[in-house]
């Protein structure tokens, strides 16, 4: 892991949907949308529906295919990953970052 990159794991109730490294993360926070980056203080928040961006980091990550259903894996640093949520949590400890959501879809 890269000095500016964090871990991130999104998961939904029935599915992983990404796995990796990132640089940044934009959410739509329940008081509006907020992007979180390296070191970023603690925080666990809710969140509304809308759309959620991240950033890939150089190394290995693993993502849901929606047109496949399956799990595939890439590396391709600098990627903007962008899908819509219909609500959920966001956990940021230690430039570990957890999102628990429902409803994504693909933009």
């Amino acid at each position: 892991m890269n000095a500016e990159d964090m871990n991130i794991t999104i998961l939904t109730p029935e599915k992983e949907i990404f796995q990796g490294t990132i640089t940044s993360i934009k959410v739509p926070g329940t008081m509006g949308q907020f992007q979180v980056l390296r070191n970023h203080a603690p925080i666990v928040s809710s969140l509304e529906s809308g759309k959620v961006e991240i950033v890939t980091a150089k190394g290995e990550y693993r993502y849901f295919d929606e047109e496949s259903g399956n799990i595939k894996t890439a590396d391709e640093p600098g990627k903007k990953i962008s899908f819509s949520i219909g609500g959920g949590f966001i956990e940021v400890i230690k430039n570990e970052v957890s999102l628990l959501v429902r409803g994504v879809k693909n933009i």
